[in-house]
């Protein structure tokens, strides 16, 4: 009786300190996320009730976010703040709203936000690409080397101008052996316009069937659609997750597999390289590379498929979309495709190839195409912005200490189609 009576005593003290244990890590746990989710900022922008742990990421879809941001701007006004998990994000709705701040502020809202999980994918101090690169040296040499790379191989001169006309004729002979069945133009647009950047970066262009090509396609897609979503938002606010092994490779397996593709291709350019004759914008890297191998620089071999995906991305996704657009808005509105042919014909005829000089003679169809631009709004959060230091934006303060900028043009620029 005795012995049961001390076991009985000893468990209740356990259970006793057990349970002041879980009170104690319960009341630290809570503490944390509030100290965490705390506003230090006076006129800091209002936003809606931030939960423990999750902050506000109840109020998002993110599978459309554009449609959550907007409707939150019509309770707390153009500029409010949102909390994913302990990470402050300020959203910026209206023309007038972004103009103030990317145009009449660029430069405080210039920097990017740094994700702990770039670090698992190759990101480094050195090693940012472009798109998501911080405001700081590397991104200006990146810069400054691309718009001199641009120049050099063609961009606003002839040769790319017929570059770009021969890969048109390309894709008008494809669509010509479809006639008279249905088909996707998705895939066949996006050959086209890869091609047009392939001969940029790699110097030539593939065939539509040519299965590295179609490789080089496929993982630049996958790898856009992988930072969309829960999941890898859930990953970019909360980086004690990126411990769980694994688990990067499986939400962002398809962009790791895009830079070590990518990679191989400066392989193949290193073998062939005269330094004597740059092919491309590719032998052009390698020469920074070789000029600069002594220097702690930008030029390096692990930031080349960084930078030339980013190229990518930029160059195809965005064109190849804003081309389906217009496919859908020419066939939703035939009184507006036949008056945009009526233009083409009365300028340029049937019997010659369009020309760059001729848009200045064909105002309706400029327009069309700005129309197109602005109503079927491809990015319509765009890409995080961060403050680059301290700002002020409408009366409300902007802390420079990473807070994350998301804009959102979809309220003032996507109502209807109109000409």
């Amino acid at each position: 009786m005795e012995l049961f009576l001390w076991l009985a005593s000893q468990f209740l003290a356990v259970w006793s300190n057990l349970s002041m244990l879980v009170i104690f890590l319960t009341f630290f746990t809570l503490s944390f996320d509030f100290m965490k989710r705390r506003r230090h900022w006076s006129n800091y922008p209002p936003g809606p009730a931030s939960f423990p742990f999750v902050g506000t990421m109840l109020h998002i879809n993110f599978n459309k976010p554009h449609l959550s941001f907007t409707q939150l701007s019509k309770k707390y006004g153009n500029i409010y703040s949102l909390q994913n998990s302990w990470t402050n994000i300020v959203v910026l709705n209206g023309f007038h709203t972004i103009k103030g701040a990317l145009v009449d502020k660029s430069e405080d809202f210039a920097d990017r936000p740094y994700f702990a999980v770039y670090s698992q994918m190759g990101y480094g101090e050195n090693n940012q690409g472009f798109i998501m690169a911080k405001y700081n040296h590397a991104w200006k040499e990146q810069k400054r080397f691309f718009i001199s790379m641009l120049k050099d191989f063609g961009m606003g001169k002839k040769c790319l101008e017929q570059l770009i006309i021969e890969e048109a004729g390309y894709l008008c002979s494809v669509f010509s052996s479809r006639e008279g069945h249905p088909f996707d133009p998705h895939y066949l647009i996006n050959n086209a316009v890869s091609n047009v950047i392939c001969f940029l970066i790699f110097g030539n262009r593939f065939d539509y069937n040519d299965q590295k090509f179609q490789r080089l396609l496929h993982l630049l897609e996958k790898a856009i659609h992988e930072d969309v979503g829960f999941l890898p938002q859930l990953l970019h606010v909360t980086p004690f997750l990126l411990h769980i092994p694994g688990v990067v490779q499986k939400v962002f397996q398809h962009q790791k597999l895009l830079f070590d593709y990518v990679a191989q291709f400066l392989k193949a350019h290193k073998e062939t390289w005269n330094p004597s004759y740059k092919r491309d914008i590719t032998d052009a890297f390698l020469e920074e590379i070789e000029k600069k191998k002594k220097e702690d620089n930008s030029f390096n071999e692990g930031n080349f498929p960084l930078v030339m995906s980013d190229l990518f991305a930029a160059g195809t996704e965005t064109t190849t979309t804003t081309l389906r657009w217009g496919l859908l808005y020419m066939i939703l509105h035939p009184n507006i495709q036949s008056k945009v042919q009526e233009e083409i014909d009365e300028v340029i005829g049937r019997n010659r190839l369009p020309k760059m000089e001729d848009q200045t003679n064909m105002p309706y169809t400029r327009a069309v195409i700005h129309e197109i631009q602005r109503f079927g709004d491809i990015v319509p959060t765009g890409i995080f912005h961060m403050t680059y230091r301290d700002t002020e934006l409408e009366g409300f303060f902007i802390p420079k200490v990473a807070v994350p900028v998301q804009v959102n043009s979809w309220p003032e620029w996507s109502f209807s189609f109109s000409l």
